[in-house]
């Protein structure tokens, strides 16, 4: 009788790992397509010289519409952080930036968000 409820337990364990791990799976969002604003806007992302807490994201529109933009920060040890809203005319250059809380471990990685 024990070696069938080890049995029993053994199986039931896998059950559950097996489903926490669809459920898990179908809980990660799925990444969006970029958006027809994202579509000749050149973006670039990186950590300032000085400061390894300062993330900086810089874009250039080449759409024939006006585009908006911000930079998003990713900070080690502490939460994540958006630079200010930037507003492109057609052919401007402009640069969006944050910066990581003082306990952060830096700047982990900088992207942005275009609108």
């Amino acid at each position: 009788m024990n070696r069938r409820k080890n049995v029993v337990a053994a199986g039931l364990a896998a059950t559950v790992s097996a489903l926490a791990l669809t459920v898990a799976g179908s809980a990660v969002p799925a990444q969006a397509a970029p958006t027809a604003a994202a579509a000749g806007v050149d973006c670039d992302g990186w950590v300032h010289n000085n400061n390894p807490d300062h993330g900086i994201a810089g874009c250039k529109n080449n759409t024939d519409r006006t585009v908006t933009f911000r930079a998003e920060i990713v900070c080690g040890w502490a939460p994540d952080v958006s630079g200010q809203w930037v507003t492109l005319a057609p052919g401007q250059y402009n640069e969006s930036s944050g910066v990581c809380a003082i306990y952060s471990s830096g700047v982990g990685s900088v992207g942005w968000t275009i609108q």
